[in-house]
């Protein structure tokens, strides 16, 4: 089933859910999401709940950071005596995790990929009955502003793991796993930067931004970093895998951690 517009030569438009005039393979990134957005969850949350190999002296996983748990190997602050007998990943995971889940982009990517809403431009909507964000469960998404303040802290505690990870048992040195800390906690302070809420924070309620020009100027900075938002995204998310990846597989003894000094 089709419809035209009035206009002659108007190009027919499909409109049946199984149905599209696209000839190209429009369904290769919505499956793409799926199976690295789909492979991230899994791994995520089996790191979560193993409870195990999340620390080798002195790194230690982005996925348990800040540990808060006297049960911690490493224990950043004990906030959590020892009646927390479950892995304190779960202790902290809620916040990045909300503030992922919530994300404009990821929204637009599992919405499209998950929910068929829509796969792609000029491919209707799998689902009739869809509502968007207006009624519950959804609505949900719009407190993805308060996860933004909530895990302003979170790369700046990775930098600080990745400046301790200079601190080896014998001295000051630095290993692969140094850099692969440092490196995904950049990523993760770039990504939180190049969100949407903080370009919010940096430009929002202004009437004439020449008349705020230390906010005009984060706002330009943070615009940049935005423009690449997807990309970030996508990189941060996998750097912080391969992150705690890396840190597990020095922690069990299956790879060794090359020194550099």
């Amino acid at each position: 089933m089709t419809s035209t517009t009035g206009h002659a030569g108007a190009v027919p438009v499909a409109i049946d859910a199984p149905r599209t005039l696209r000839r190209d393979r429009w369904w290769v990134e919505p499956l793409i999401t799926v199976v690295v957005l789909g492979a991230f969850t899994v791994y995520a949350t089996w790191a979560a709940f193993v409870n195990a190999d999340y620390y080798v002296d002195p790194y230690l996983s982005p996925f348990y950071s800040p540990c808060l748990a006297s049960s911690c190997h490493h224990a950043t602050v004990e906030l959590f005596g020892d009646w927390f007998t479950l892995s304190p990943a779960l202790l902290i995971l809620p916040f990045p995790l909300g503030f992922r889940l919530t994300c404009y982009y990821y929204r637009k990517a599992y919405y499209r990929a998950f929910f068929w809403s829509p796969p792609a431009c000029a491919v209707p909507d799998a689902r009739g009955a869809y509502k968007g964000e207006s009624r519950f469960p959804l609505i949900l998404q719009n407190v993805h502003r308060l996860f933004f303040y909530l895990i302003l802290p979170f790369p700046i505690l990775l930098l600080w793991d990745g400046l301790k990870a200079f601190d080896f048992p014998d001295g000051f040195g630095m290993g692969l796993g140094t850099l692969v800390l440092l490196a995904n906690a950049v990523l993760l302070g770039v990504y939180v930067l190049s969100c949407h809420s903080c370009r919010h924070v940096c430009g929002g309620r202004i009437d004439c931004l020449s008349e705020k020009p230390t906010r005009y100027g984060l706002w330009k900075f943070v615009t940049r970093l935005n423009e690449r938002h997807m990309l970030i995204a996508w990189i941060s998310m996998v750097g912080v895998a391969v992150t705690d990846l890396y840190i597990r597989l020095v922690a069990n003894g299956t790879i060794s951690d090359p020194r550099f000094f």
